[in-house]
């Protein structure tokens, strides 16, 4: 009986406090003034303190009760289709966004609201799954985080050794695609012939949104291994000859779909271009995470002509002969390592119309898909590049230079958009 008592009172101050935060969302709106801000401040701790529960309850009120009028935005159409004036082109515009927008917009003028929402959007991209519903709210925050967060007003600054102690530890928190060892790790990847990029925003000083590392080194890479070796020696500033992208992570989860990466890697390479003008290439050297699953599903790609078919069929029959028609047994460095040349050169094949056939498709490989559709070109394939444990279970051991002409970035992006992947000679040869 105590405890069902204790249960009833905890769900009805979850309840109270889901109203709180609603009643301050109407207050929000209706207010003008100095008075909004300390609404907007009642709001954003109220929302934080709400259990998960009554966080997606409050979604599902934002979803439903602070979206447009459907009957005044039928009007407000049939008047700009009756007679299209600017006039009417306005007031249907005003008509058909939701108040929540107005309502995001005001907590944005908060100090500190630009963070808040971030976490709020963070906190309801992790329940979409489970709430279709909330698709039109979260379709508010991507478009006011998108333009709150354009490239123009980030500021781009270099992380080194003696950066900040706090942003430095966000490296090595954040790091996604070649795990940072601790600070012997991190020191070796800010030498001076490495390089550490981040976007910050004004409103996050103190956040890095996204970060990239770049060594600097006499020719492309092959390799991932030598790159992050804690005990490599550090190259001489005359052997700069090519900057290669090696890693990129978001530290942002609640700006998932903000473009951000794109914008940093050529802003980067021009900041390269103007500190080291003997540099003639830029390049990255990337994972094919999407690889190995797709050899296992059966290497399949739709609208290829009948030779082209054929030499896929025939580079993926290889790979099976080789291991006896378990694929998964490839996964581990000492099987990729015994493949004989042609086996190999079959998995190079495979690696080949994986990223220039497959890749425009919506099924494609994510971080392909990310620097082709930059405008980088499929420049080559690399056996064994990354032995990890990682490397050999996604990726069955390659990795990929894709390369940035700056001059042809934005041409190579429009090839993309329609379906055809830039790529050099080498690739074509495999194709």
């Amino acid at each position: 009986m105590l405890d069902e008592l204790r249960r009833a009172a905890k769900r009805a101050a979850s309840e109270r406090a889901l109203r709180g935060v609603l009643r301050d969302c109407r207050r929000l709106l209706s207010e003008r003034g100095e008075a909004s801000g300390a609404i907007a401040r009642a709001l954003v701790e109220r929302f934080a303190a709400l259990e998960d529960e009554q966080q997606a309850a409050f979604f599902g009120h934002l979803s439903r009760d602070f979206s447009p009028d459907p009957k005044a935005v039928l009007q407000g159409a049939q008047a700009y289709a009756d007679t299209p004036s600017a006039a009417n082109l306005v007031r249907l515009t005003q008509l058909a966004e939701p108040p929540r927008q107005e309502l995001l917009r005001r907590i944005n003028r908060l100090p500190g609201g630009t963070a808040s929402i971030v976490a709020m959007r963070r906190a309801l991209l992790a329940r979409l799954a489970r709430q279709p519903e909330l698709l039109a709210l979260e379709s508010d925050l991507l478009h006011l985080l998108s333009s709150w967060f354009n490239p123009g007003f980030l500021q781009l600054q270099r992380v080194d050794w003696n950066s900040p102690a706090q942003l430095l530890e966000q490296i090595i928190h954040h790091e996604a695609v070649h795990q940072i060892d601790g600070w012997d790790d991190l020191r070796r990847r800010l030498q001076p012939d490495r390089r550490c990029f981040a976007f910050f925003h004004p409103q996050l000083p103190h956040e890095p949104l996204i970060f990239v590392e770049v060594a600097l080194l006499p020719e492309m890479p092959a390799r991932i291994a030598p790159l992050i070796a804690k005990t490599a020696a550090p190259l001489a500033p005359g052997q700069f000859k090519v900057a290669a992208f090696y890693s990129i992570s978001n530290c942002q989860p609640g700006l998932k779909g903000v473009s951000l990466g794109n914008f940093l890697i050529k802003r980067v390479a021009e900041e390269l271009k103007r500190e080291l003008p003997q540099l003639k290439a830029f390049c990255t050297l990337s994972p094919i995470p999407g690889f190995a699953r797709w050899v296992r599903a059966g290497a399949v790609c739709d609208g290829l002509a009948k030779p082209r078919a054929e030499r896929l069929a025939g580079a993926h029959a290889a790979l099976l002969a080789a291991c006896g028609g378990d694929l998964g047994s490839l996964a581990n460095a000492g099987a990729l390592q015994k493949l004989p040349p042609e086996t190999a050169q079959a998995l190079l094949r495979l690696g080949a119309f994986y990223l220039g056939f497959h890749s425009p498709t919506a099924g494609g490989d994510p971080v392909a898909r990310f620097h082709l559709d930059n405008g980088a070109r499929l420049e080559r394939l690399n056996a064994l590049g990354d032995m990890s444990a990682k490397g050999t279970s996604q990726s069955l051991g390659l990795m990929v230079n894709y390369l940035y002409d700056l001059g042809k970035v934005e041409a190579q992006h429009e090839k993309f958009t329609e379906g055809e992947v830039a790529h050099s000679r080498a690739i074509a040869a495999l194709l």
